[in-house]
Formats: C-alpha cells, structure tokens, sequence
C-alpha cells in the first residue's frame, strides 16, 4: 500500500494486522501527536481497529470470491482530498449571512457555539468513517473476508440482541453464493438463516421440487468466522457446518453432503495458490 513517497507491505498473521516495515508503530503514533507526519500503513492500522467489531463491515464486504469489489488506492486518495476541500465547505454552508439584529444572551450565544462543534464532530466522524472503509476494501478480497471473520467472532457469543439481524443477514447472504454451487439452485430459494443457540452445529433442510425448492438452514454465528472466513464453506462438494480440529495447512471439518443428511468427518488440506484459481487470496481447500 502507499505510504510516504514509497510503497510498503501490509499483512494479516495469526489473528492480526501486522506492518512489518513500522516495527515500533506506537512511538510512530507518539511522534505524530506531537506534531509529526502519521504514516500510511499506521493510519490503516488505526481503521482496522476501529472496525474489528463493527457489524456494518459484513454489510459492506464482499460475500463470496465471485462477489468482486474494487476499490483502488487512488480513489482512496481522492476521497480523502475530497473530503478535506469539502469539510470545512460544507460546514461553513451551514451559516447563514449575518444580519442586523440585536445580540444574543451570552447563554443562547453558547447553545449554538455547541451546536456548531456539535455539527462539525459529525461531519468529521463521518468522513472518517468514510475513508476508513475505502482504505479497507482497498487491501483487497484476503483482508476484507479476514476483517469479516474478525467481526463475527467478536459477537459470535454475544448475548446481545441487537447483533443478530446483521448476523442472520450475513450468513444468508454468503450462504445463498454458496448454495448455488452446492446444489444448484438459485439464491433467492435460500430462506432468511436462522441463528443456531446452544449444542450442535444447526440444521439444513431442503424442501420443495424443482423450481420451487426452499432451503432452510439454522447455524450458529460462529460458522461466518470459522468456516466461511476460512475459505471452507464449499469443500469437496460438502458444505461445511462446524471445523472440529483447526489448523493449517490441514484441519478436519464437520460437513453435510446433502440437506438433511447427517454430518460427516472430513480431513482437508489446503492448496497452495497456482495461478489458475483467480484470487491469490482466496484459500481452497481439498479433501
């Protein structure tokens, strides 16, 4: 990615956005507070951890390697400088030509000093988020899925209410992609996924014949960060529900030949890139 006047590398290792041309990025960090320039690849670092749980990220990403999002550097740069000729603009819009009119109460002076700091937090909130999100998709496939994975395990054994529709849409969404090379239907015959509590892995169910088929499937929010990060949703023509011992490049994974069929132990091995599967960064994994 570009950072300064060259260009370093970014990776994700073990759980972690590592910048292993910035060995001491907090000292970086120290430095720029103090008025020194904050480099690129720490900025990005700074985006990441910003958005390691945050549920919009499953939104915003891609669902599959077929489900192509391209975001370039240069846009990253253009939206940046956009945003730093258009914040103070726009902010400055807001006010309106002074007018002959007798002064304000200092209290109502204040109230709407506050309002203004208010408004220009939010805008600026905003751009930030904006830029932190286009840096983000700019990485690439490899680390937008890993991010994804990120966010789903911080709320996979979250008792909070207010994470499972993002969750149940995420997992229906990249789901319904793989359905379609699982068994051939079209993606809009997957029903809305449920969330799977508790003991098991879930459930899957096929119904219906032929243009009418309904596939219904229950998994726990777990399966997006264990499963469909790692690039195993479809292996061997199985689809993988649960991995019952990680690691890499081999691991055994619990997997459905068919709905409604019991699950069966799979020992898989992941393949090295060759060339000829499109993404570099798209794990695949063989039986």
């Amino acid at each position: 990615m570009p950072c300064g006047q060259g260009r370093h590398i970014v990776r994700w290792d073990t759980g972690q956005l590592r910048l292993p041309e910035h060995p001491d990025a907090e000292a970086e960090l120290v430095l720029a507070a103090l008025g020194g320039e904050k480099a690129g690849c720490v900025v990005l670092a700074e985006a990441w951890g910003r958005h390691t749980a945050d549920l919009s990220v499953l939104a915003v990403g891609p669902r599959g390697p077929a489900d192509e999002i391209v975001v370039s550097w240069e846009d990253v740069e253009a939206a940046a400088q956009a945003g730093q000729r258009g914040g103070a603009a726009g902010f400055a819009g807001l006010r309106r030509p002074p007018l002959r009119r007798l002064a304000s109460p200092p209290a109502a002076a204040a109230g709407h000093s506050a309002r203004q700091r208010q408004m220009q937090e939010e805008m600026e909130r905003a751009a930030e988020r904006r830029n932190d999100m286009l840096s983000l998709l700019a990485l690439g496939y490899g680390f937008a899925v890993r991010l994804a994975g990120q966010v789903a395990a911080a709320h996979a054994d979250s008792a909070d209410a207010t994470a499972r529709p993002a969750l149940v849409a995420a997992i229906t969404g990249r789901l319904a992609l793989v359905a379609e090379q699982w068994l051939g239907i079209d993606p809009d015959q997957v029903d809305k996924a449920s969330l799977h509590d508790g003991a098991g892995w879930g459930r899957a169910e096929l119904t219906g014949k032929e243009g009418g088929r309904r596939l219904g499937v229950s998994l726990p929010a777990s399966w997006l960060a264990q499963v469909w990060a790692c690039g195993l949703a479809l292996t061997g023509g199985h689809l993988v529900v649960a991995v019952d011992r990680a690691g890499w490049p081999d691991a055994r994974v619990l997997a459905l030949r068919a709905p409604g069929d019991e699950p069966v132990l799979l020992d898989v091995h992941a393949r090295q890139y060759d060339g000829r599967d499109g993404l570099a960064d798209a794990p695949h994994w063989e039986v």
